[in-house]
């Protein structure tokens, strides 16, 4: 989703009631289409579930997983509807990065920590130091209390990554060491919601004007007179999809194989999977001004065109690159979670008291 709420002063919830807030954000011009736009989240979700090799469980493809899995894509941009400031606070920035601004703030992306809340104060910290490099903060815009923050969206990523990792270990301690069906069935059930969820997350990633301060039309110094118009990151997340008429059938023989990422720091690293991600976000990033190239040649609108061709094939690839590093992450996921050992000892214990 745009991140207009960054352009736009939203009224505080403490003066009017939840429907009025909603009005308001309404009136501000907030689209119901969001980031990639559910239609492009969905592709990106079923293009995942499409990279799956054989031997991945087999309940994450029945009809009724798979549609909750594509479903699920849309998920944290619905929690974007609602108006009251904890949720948009902590929810928000978790779907982009502004990858120049850590540089703002004197930080290497390469070296940066893991550890959502110790980047805080790292970012906190760097920003205090060069606070020349920074635009102003307007208070009436900025009710969220966001605007201080690049976003995190690589830490959410990681984290989803965790929790899958943590399901995909107890669904194994169910069925291997006595559970019931009905404790099996909801492990299950969470990692189809886990997985759902978290691919969202990786489909913006995706979409390269998430990971860049030039995320709503060109900002700053503009030698090449780039687009300025707020509305072209709408236009990228779903208004070209929607026009050009790009569906998943279209882009299903394309599927990239999920492989299983590294799970071993290099040298410099802390954690595997973050530095992967992290690298994911930096190869969209190098996307963005071949997306606003697109723009000014004319190759963005969608209207059958040759020139469209050109754009269709740069949104066509982006959602093939989502598809494939989420379908890698829940591979990963899957074949790297240890035993869960207090379960398996507590079912164990269950079984033991069950036979006496």
């Amino acid at each position: 989703m745009p991140r207009l709420q960054r352009q736009n002063k939203i009224m505080n919830p403490r003066v009017c009631s939840r429907q009025v807030a909603l009005a308001f954000l309404f009136a501000l011009g907030l689209p119901s289409a969001r980031a990639w736009d559910y239609e492009g989240h969905r592709i990106v979700n079923q293009l995942a579930l499409a990279s799956l090799p054989s031997d991945f469980p087999a309940f994450v493809h029945s009809p009724t997983a798979a549609e909750r899995i594509a479903f699920l894509a849309g998920e944290p941009d619905r929690w974007k509807s609602m108006p009251d400031l904890p949720l948009r606070h902590t929810n928000n920035p978790d779907h982009y990065l502004d990858l120049e601004q850590l540089a703002w703030a004197g930080l290497d992306p390469a070296s940066l920590s893991p550890l959502r809340y110790e980047f805080a104060v790292q970012f906190a910290a760097g920003r205090a130091a060069h606070p020349g490099k920074f635009p102003p903060i307007d208070p009436l815009k900025d009710a969220e209390h966001t605007r201080e923050w690049p976003g995190f969206l690589p830490w959410k990523i990681t984290e989803s990554y965790d929790q899958l990792k943590a399901a995909c270990s107890y669904l194994r301690a169910f069925e291997q060491g006595g559970g019931t069906a009905t404790e099996i069935a909801n492990a299950q059930f969470n990692i189809v919601y886990l997985m759902g969820v978290m691919g969202h997350f990786v489909g913006d990633g995706a979409q390269p004007l998430h990971d860049t301060v030039q995320h709503n039309g060109w900002v700053g110094d503009n030698p090449h007179g780039y687009t300025t118009d707020p509305k072209f990151h709408a236009w990228i997340d779903g208004g070209f999809i929607a026009r050009a008429g790009i569906r998943f059938a279209d882009l299903a023989p394309r599927a990239r194989s999920a492989k299983v990422l590294t799970t071993v720091p290099a040298a410099g690293e802390r954690d595997a999977m973050f530095a992967g991600v992290m690298r994911y976000l930096r190869d969209q990033n190098e996307r963005v001004v071949p997306l606003y190239e697109l723009e000014k040649a004319g190759k963005l609108k969608a209207d059958g065109s040759p020139g469209s061709v050109d754009g269709r094939g740069f949104i066509e690839e982006q959602l093939l690159r989502g598809g494939e590093m989420l379908g890698s992450i829940w591979l990963t996921a899957w074949r790297t979670a240890p035993p869960d050992q207090y379960l398996l000892d507590q079912l164990a214990r269950r079984s033991a008291a069950a036979a006496k």
